[in-house]
């Protein structure tokens, strides 16, 4: 498919600089685009791009002014980035039409109803009791357990598996391999040096509006809930143990695990590999760092870093030291030789 400047500028309302004529088929990186491609520009440490790259058209914010000619035509908008998802998502819509029907083989328990505008692909597995909103889309080799409640328009992709129980709200995505309501990590140790298995009673709840990456896993509650607040993104490769929260509109980088009956709360940015100890509480608003350790609990409305967490400007300081430490011991050494040389 191919568009103008021109008719984009329609889709988004944007106000075009240049050719309007000018056509795009893909989609690039502004400092690997072509002729024919799109790309746009967010980031200012990425200005000087703009007067080099060969795409055909890039979306700039509506306040940009060049300082130098540039080839490409624009297309001022409010924020180029959001502009680009809209169009991604305009494209993926024509390209991938949503899918409908009942593949076979598949197993769909007897007492389960299919939307009409609902797609259940080959050899997936919906059991006893389950219920299915509109146009929710299973597809192949899918598990999807007794009891299971699916909101409206959700999309379960290849190979997730949701356990018996557990609630998905509407216009969620649970991409490959994901695993929702597996049992939470609970075991007695008993007096033998064994370990009695708690057996896991409780549910997994997400909530509206939520995607979970692929090979996530969201283990059901003891007891009670564990919950996925609404419009929660979580990344690929990320542990959330029995009974905790994330509050709405978190986000997550990869591999972040999160210990049971911890609380996150709600706007969080949480970068990839942070790790949250168990049976604490982590404020609104709050922004860590990858690779931060959690160890206790977290006021709302701070940016942290490092293990234990601590400001970004301390976190930089204490990277300044560790790299000063070397030649500091070997001071200390010079000093402490000179000190038994002159007694």
């Amino acid at each position: 498919m191919e568009f103008s400047a021109t008719q984009i500028a329609g889709f988004v309302g944007g106000e075009v600089v240049g050719d309007g004529n000018a056509a795009v088929s893909t989609f690039a990186k502004i400092e690997e685009a072509g002729p024919g491609a799109i790309t746009f520009l967010a980031n200012p440490k990425y200005t000087h791009y703009i007067y080099s790259t060969n795409a055909s058209i890039v979306l700039v914010r509506r306040d940009f002014e060049p300082t130098e000619p540039v080839k490409a035509t624009l297309i001022k908008v409010d924020d180029p980035y959001a502009t680009l998802s809209t169009l991604l998502e305009i494209v993926s819509k024509a390209m991938n039409p949503a899918k409908t029907g009942i593949e076979q083989p598949c197993y769909i328990a007897e007492d389960v109803v299919i939307p009409e505008d609902g797609y259940v692909g080959a050899f997936a597995y919906i059991g006893k009791g389950v219920t299915l909103g509109r146009g929710v889309k299973i597809y192949p080799q899918a598990y999807v357990g007794d009891g299971v409640v699916i909101g409206d328009d959700t999309i379960i992709y290849p190979g997730a598996r949701i356990y018996h129980g557990c609630h998905i709200g509407k216009r969620c995505i649970i991409h490959a391999g994901a695993v929702i309501g597996a049992d939470g990590f609970g075991f007695a140790p008993l007096p033998d040096g064994t370990y009695h298995k708690i057996p896991q009673l409780g549910i997994v709840d997400i909530e509206d509006d939520v995607e979970i990456g692929a090979n996530t896993t969201i283990d059901r509650a003891t007891m009670g809930v564990t919950k996925i607040e609404h419009g929660v993104k979580l990344d690929n490769l990320i542990q959330a143990a029995h009974n905790s929260t994330i509050g709405h509109d978190t986000v997550m980088a990869a591999q972040v695990g999160v210990a049971g009956s911890t609380k996150i709360g709600s706007n969080c940015m949480i970068g990839g590999q942070v790790g949250f100890a168990g049976h604490i509480t982590v404020g609104d608003r709050v922004q860590l760092g990858a690779q931060s350790g959690v160890p206790g609990n977290i006021p709302s409305d701070v940016q942290l870093m490092g293990s234990p967490p601590v400001p970004p400007v301390d976190f930089a300081r204490q990277t300044v030291y560790l790299k000063r430490l070397r030649s500091l011991f070997d001071r200390v050494a010079a000093l402490e030789k000179l000190a038994k040389e002159k007694q």
